[in-house]
């Protein structure tokens, strides 16, 4: 396996983490990129960005990095709080007036962003494809009632994280979130990111290679749930308990909810789902990340204020997950370093995605991070970036 790129040599052992990852873990196709005290101290690339292994992967190849995208509505909805569109104490509703209906009417964006709203899932089966029609999907989320009392308990909001915070940007703003992240991050920044990505660059795209066959559309999740971010691989939607249901439709309701099945097609890529189907390079959420690291200022171009920055990255609920039924911690948004599932050793902040793609930064280490990867891994503890966070640190 060819590795290409620049390593600083003292971060050399990165580079031998990342090589490893395709020697020994199982990686295919992935980029790498890291920087440390503002500079990039690691750009690689490497493996093949088709399931022929035809096509080198290079530095400005994309590919869906799934709930890394998640990070990047943490960003808009920080940079919003920040300049005074956006109150995250304000009821939702306020913004989004429909959202108000089923007992929601006093549910606010903190509680939103921190995945305590009680909507990980609607309950209604919604229709094949649903997840690609934006008003679809919102009007049956401003419709739902809350599967528990918000505020009372967190679950990880899987998809629906998306589209609700998505809505929430997009009526503080005025911009679709992949609108938004286009003009107020991504293209200030030079970061290649996106959240619904135009047809032109689709030949950047690599294939991702998801396995299993797709789920079910009738409400079962087929024969193999693995590949989903921490699913629970439930075989039937009928007959669920109130709490099996509420997961088995988080990753299942509609089929395709979370990529599977369409997660290689022209429709999936240029659709705006936000929880999923984001897509970036390795420098791209790098160089975001290098942003926040720096206090959310890069290059003279302001991301986000300094204070809601702060506020954002600090801890809201860390306990019992009611979808993931694991210990997790968050912030607004943001995914927060815990020891069941460490980032880095300090305040360490931003978020994971299927397959193990990863964009954090650590502000007291002057870090920031990027890894995206083809390959569907392990989802809970994956190797590949344990491998190359323990690397980075070792290294500074």
């Amino acid at each position: 396996m060819t590795i290409d790129g620049d390593c600083d040599p003292a971060f050399l052992p990165v580079k031998e983490a990342f090589a490893e990852n395709f020697a020994g873990r199982g990686d295919t196709g992935a980029a790498l990129c890291v920087t440390a005290g503002g500079r990039v101290v690691a750009d690689l690339a490497g493996g093949w960005a088709d399931q022929g292994r035809t096509i080198p992967w290079r530095h400005d190849t994309l590919v869906n990095i799934f709930s890394v995208g998640k990070g990047l509505l943490a960003v808009l909805a920080a940079r919003l709080a920040g300049d005074g569109r956006l109150d995250v104490d304000r009821p939702a509703a306020g913004y989004w007036p429909e959202f108000g209906a089923a007992g929601k009417q006093d549910v606010t964006v903190r509680q939103v962003l921190s995945h305590q709203a009680g909507l990980p899932a609607v309950r209604r089966r919604l229709p094949p494809g649903a997840m690609l029609d934006w008003q679809v999907m919102t009007d049956a989320l401003a419709a739902q009632e809350p599967w528990w009392e918000p505020g009372t308990a967190h679950g990880y909001h899987v998809n629906t994280f998306g589209f609700l915070v998505g809505e929430l940007l997009r009526r503080a703003s005025g911009h679709g979130p992949g609108a938004l992240l286009a003009r107020e991050v991504a293209g200030p920044l030079g970061a290649d990111v996106h959240i619904g990505l135009p047809a032109a660059e689709h030949h950047r795209v690599a294939d991702f290679d998801w396995p299993g066959p797709p789920p079910a559309e009738d409400g079962g999740a087929g024969p193999d749930g693995a590949g989903l971010d921490h699913g629970p691989g439930l075989d039937h939607g009928a007959g669920l308990d109130h709490g099996a249901l509420m997961a088995h439709n988080a990753y299942f309701n509609p089929g395709g909810l979370s990529g599977a099945g369409v997660i290689n097609t022209p429709a999936w890529r240029q659709a705006e789902v936000p929880s999923a189907n984001g897509h970036g390079t390795a420098r791209g959420v790098a160089r975001v990340y290098a942003a926040l690291a720096a206090g959310g200022t890069l290059d003279g171009t302001a991301v986000v204020d300094t204070g809601a920055l702060a506020a954002a990255s600090a801890e809201q609920v860390y306990g019992p997950d009611l979808i993931l039924h694991r210990i997790t911690r968050f912030g607004l948004g943001f995914q927060l370093s815990q020891p069941e599932r460490p980032i880095g050793p300090g305040r360490a902040f931003g978020h994971f995605g299927a397959g193990g793609s990863l964009g954090f930064c650590d502000q007291q280490a002057g870090v920031s991070f990027g890894y995206v990867t083809g390959q569907m891994g392990p989802r809970w503890q994956n190797p590949r970036n344990r491998a190359l966070i323990d690397a980075v640190y070792a290294c500074l």
